[in-house]
């Protein structure tokens, strides 16, 4: 017969053993949940169409899911494409403070293989260009890699030291540096071809299909916003000469160099496309009729200011150009978007025409509201 101390430990035992099985089940639960949530949100990064769909779900989304203090997404960016593609699509560089660009690689210490994840101590040497917003005490640091091209690092930053060890197993942390990077790489191909459809082959600017689209977009936001908006309309003088005399190829280098001056001129959120053979549009955000003549200025005296370089021309080849500036400050909201972006692409066009008329290498102003056009001096 069982004694009954022996029926007591067995008890106990059994006690111990349903209380294990308890824990084991709590955790069993706790872990499925962390499983469901991680799917759910592999689901998130999977669904992003669009760049700043993505952008959010990393950089907004995910500190949240995973408990941190803070999420960084570091891309290398040393030609400056991606950050074209996101002034495209008005997104601006503040937007995201936590949406960073290296000019290149960092060094990730105490890995031999810059490839693979760091996770450990925060190291302010190496890591305070991926967190320049926060301190963490812990960090993991997730090279983004695509058929063997390092696209950016994403960092996740905790204040909890032992948040992120060196001890810790890696593969959640492989597997969704593998899924950020194949969704990143996709966003990226996607908003690219967009925007080669969208964009001056010649030129390397936007077209005038993104231009007239843009240009509707940012008189319905001045709208709604009650902010001005001004539209130049620039046109190379006696471009004919220089095909003619010097050929088309010359030519065409001439539209590049002055796309390119036009472009330093202009401010991240201000847009440039070629309308058409020798003219460009430029629209210029937050601007005044003023704002709007300082700028055409400017480019005026910086495409003529230096000589452009083409075959055929010994010393360089001076070229001048007529622009004319025309303003919405703020638009009409009793008129259509639509019929406000054409009269302000007619007022520039007009302005345009009389500054040819008065002998080129000038600006044009049209007075908002009236057919009035005030010159500016070259």
């Amino acid at each position: 017969m069982t004694s009954a101390v022996e029926t007591e430990i067995l008890l106990a035992d059994n006690q111990q053993l349903r209380s294990e099985l308890q824990d084991l089940l709590e955790q069993a639960h706790i872990n499925q949940s962390i499983i469901e949530r991680h799917q759910a949100f592999d689901l998130q990064l999977i669904s992003a169409s669009e760049f700043r769909e993505l952008i959010e779900t990393m950089l907004v989304a995910m500190p949240g899911t995973f408990n941190l203090e803070c999420v960084t997404l570091s891309l290398l960016d040393q030609d400056y494409a991606i950050q074209r593609i996101l002034r495209d699509l008005q997104i601006g560089l503040l937007e995201f403070r936590n949406l960073l660009f290296l000019p290149a690689r960092i060094g990730l210490p105490a890995s031999e293989h810059p490839e693979q994840p760091y996770l450990g101590e925060y190291q302010a040497a190496t890591h305070a260009p991926l967190f320049p917003h926060y301190l963490p005490a812990s960090v993991a640091i997730l090279p983004l890699t695509r058929q063997n091209r390092l696209l950016g690092y994403l960092s996740l930053g905790s204040a909890h030291a032992e948040r992120f060890t060196p001890q810790m197993a890696t593969d959640f942390i492989r597997r969704l540096a593998t899924v950020v990077a194949i969704c990143l790489e996709n966003v990226i191909n996607n908003e690219r071809l967009k925007h080669i459809g969208l964009t001056d082959p010649l030129t390397g600017v936007n077209n005038r299909r993104y231009i007239e689209q843009r240009l509707y977009e940012e008189v319905a936001r001045g709208q709604r916003e009650r902010s001005s908006l001004s539209c130049l309309f620039i046109d190379i003088d006696h471009f004919k000469r220089v095909n003619d005399q010097y050929g088309h190829q010359s030519g065409d280098d001439v539209l590049r160099e002055v796309a390119l001056r036009i472009k330093r001129e202009l401010r991240l959120s201000d847009a440039l496309g070629r309308f058409g053979g020798e003219e460009f549009v430029v629209l210029l955000t937050h601007a005044t009729l003023e704002d709007a003549a300082r700028i055409a200025e400017r480019i005026r005296a910086g495409i003529c200011n230096s000589s452009i370089t083409i075959e055929g021309a010994e010393g360089g080849l001076l070229i001048t150009a007529s622009i004319g500036a025309a303003a919405l400050t703020p638009p009409d909201r009793t008129r259509s978007a639509e019929d406000l972006k054409q009269t302000l692409l007619k007022q520039a066009d007009q302005a345009l025409y009389q500054a040819k008329e008065s002998g080129r290498n000038r600006v044009m102003l049209a007075i908002p509201g009236s057919e009035a056009l005030t010159p500016q001096q070259a």
